[in-house]
């Protein structure tokens, strides 16, 4: 009976020793590719090929993109699954309100510093730093509204916002914190009407003359290509926006040479130079692989020095 116990004993420790390898075979082949995952937008596009060619061209490993994601609620539930273990471009204030669940942070430096945490005691991931630029709200009207009015902040809405009508992206009508009641709030006026509609959108109404001021983004490549006049936020209401890489701590503990590459982006990309990069997606409508691998070339990321520090 004891020799029988023994060998049944041998026999479950080695199917528990197989059974151990297996999981961790599974779980090695889980992280074993870096996924980096990309939404909808021309600008996290961008930085998600951005960081493909610098990941392919650093390290020996090969990137795959899981593109097109909805929304950031999206990126952060793949992140969450483990569809994905890198988010090419976060923003600390979609990020705060939306995965965090907190209030607002206007001080960019505070909002940096909370989402930061809060990821990695929450979700186990790290929020970099970020690449530099921000991609926040903006009221913007064309050109010859601006003179008409005499428009350079969204102050001087007030005293014609009665009589005018605004297109808006439809999520941020209901938003709480920076959103319309709190804008209405904070500015102390409302337009005659105002009309919800997808972001893609508003740029083309005020170009077209069915709105006379819109609320978009700052990054946006449409500003450009439509010459709108982008008022500043004199209040301060809006948030800050800022854009950061994010990838888990298991994919940075599996590959601890990928940390070094994207810190590489941190600080390196202004809110102007985005806005550019958008542009020639969205007007001259290059691929954002392209345009982001030329960006690489042209600021000599792929040159023997290995590129900017």
């Amino acid at each position: 009976m004891k020799k029988t116990i023994t060998v049944f004993g041998s026999i479950l420790l080695a199917l528990t020793i197989l059974t151990g390898c297996s999981l961790s075979g599974g779980q090695k082949n889980s992280i074993e590719k870096i996924k980096v995952a990309t939404m909808v937008t021309t600008e996290s596009q961008i930085m998600g090929h951005m960081l493909k060619e610098m990941i392919e061209h650093y390290t020996d490993e090969e990137v795959e993109l899981i593109n097109n994601l909805g929304s950031s609620t999206v990126a952060h539930q793949a992140m969450v699954n483990g569809d994905a273990n890198v988010s090419a471009a976060r923003y600390t204030g979609t990020d705060l309100t939306g995965a965090l669940q907190a209030e607002p942070i206007k001080d960019p430096k505070e909002a940096m510093k909370y989402v930061q945490k809060a990821f990695a005691e929450q979700f186990n991931q790290k929020f970099f730093d970020t690449y530099g630029f921000e991609n926040t709200y903006a009221f913007m009207v064309s050109q010859e509204t601006a003179e008409k009015y005499n428009l350079n902040k969204v102050s001087d809405l007030a005293a014609i916002a009665k009589d005018i009508e605004a297109g808006v992206d439809t999520s941020w009508l209901n938003r709480e914190g920076d959103g319309f009641k709190a804008f209405v709030q904070e500015y102390g006026f409302e337009f005659k009407r105002t009309y919800p509609m997808q972001i893609g959108l508003v740029y083309d109404a005020v170009q077209a003359g069915e709105v006379e001021v819109v609320l978009g983004y700052t990054t946006d490549g449409r500003i450009a290509s439509y010459n709108l006049k982008v008022l500043e936020d004199d209040l301060h209401f809006f948030p800050p926006y800022e854009t950061s890489a994010l990838a888990t701590y298991e994919i940075l503990t599996a590959k601890p040479e990928l940390e070094a590459v994207i810190n590489r982006l941190v600080g390196k990309i202004s809110t102007a130079q985005m806005q550019e990069l958008n542009y020639l997606c969205d007007n001259n409508l290059l691929e954002p692989a392209v345009v982001a691998k030329n960006f690489l070339m042209e600021n000599n990321y792929f040159s023997e020095e290995g590129g900017e520090e």
